[in-house]
């Protein structure tokens, strides 16, 4: 009995590692993309750019390949984790419309991390398809094979409202502070857990910004029916950048991004990670 405990135990055990590191090597990538765009606020060298030019960031580092392959590996673990949240349910969650609404979003949320992985490993391997495309054009491309699909306009404009309502959600998480409820608090210091709470609530409502504003470009696009229109992180942040103000309106979300990729490397360490049913 003891046996069958442990050759039970062991897989679990593993996808809560590859969960680990997937959290962190997101952090880094998020930290990366708010440094780079704190930067450009004010001129200091930086630019605006999303998760893949972050990528390119990293391989033109020392050692820079053998680090974008950490991340690339590690993405792709948290691939493999939202891809257990989604089938295997093993936070036993409710399972009604919600449950199931939430269940799709970590399949689609894992659908865009392997992208975003392979992307990272293309790099590294030296692809002919590393030194073309933005993620903005990627995702235009995704937009026009969908503006093409019967009821085109409609699907596009689907996505926008969910990414809207997806950033709503994040900013009531900020507002809540819900995602406490999944840290292992106990094992922090007083200063810890309160400086973690005021940084995740900074970064995520950051996070829930540039998410609005990415869903607004794709509702945009879904009722011109003109997949130009969509943007990513990178578009989100150069509207930003226009505004009155833009060079403190970006900085301070800039800061936002890198304080939400803090709180993922705190979810690396200290999340309640439960891969077994």
């Amino acid at each position: 009995m003891n046996a069958d405990r442990i050759v039970h135990e062991q897989p679990a055990k593993w996808i809560e590692r590859l969960a680990r590191f997937g959290y962190a090597a997101k952090g880094i990538v998020y930290m990366i993309v708010g440094v780079l765009a704190f930067q450009a606020a004010f001129n200091w060298g930086g630019r605006i750019t999303g998760s893949k030019g972050a990528f390119r960031t990293i391989a033109n580092q020392p050692f820079g390949n053998f680090l974008l392959f950490l991340v690339g590996v590690g993405l792709l673990g948290y691939v493999v984790w939202r891809f257990v949240e989604a089938f295997r349910d093993p936070e036993h969650r409710d399972s009604g419309l919600s449950g199931f609404a939430r269940r799709a979003s970590y399949f689609v949320s894992g659908l865009i991390y392997a992208s975003l992985a392979i992307f990272a490993l293309r790099i590294v391997f030296g692809s002919p398809s590393n030194s073309s495309g933005s993620g903005g054009s990627s995702s235009q491309q995704g937009v026009a094979t969908l503006l093409s699909q019967p009821f085109g306009q409609w699907l596009v404009g689907f996505v926008g409202v969910a990414i809207v309502a997806y950033g709503f959600y994040t900013f009531y998480k900020a507002y809540s502070t819900k995602f406490r409820r999944k840290l292992k608090l106990a094992q922090m210091s007083l200063k810890e857990e309160q400086w973690s709470t005021r940084i995740a609530r900074f970064g995520l409502t950051s996070k829930g910004l540039v998410s609005v504003i990415i869903g607004y470009f794709f509702i945009q696009a879904a009722r011109a029916s003109d997949p130009s229109q969509a943007q990513t992180t990178e578009g989100a942040l150069q509207t930003l950048q226009q505004q009155p103000y833009g060079a403190w309106l970006m900085g301070l979300v800039a800061l936002g991004l890198i304080a939400y990729g803090i709180h993922l490397e705190v979810q690396a360490r200290y999340r309640r990670i439960s891969p077994a049913r």
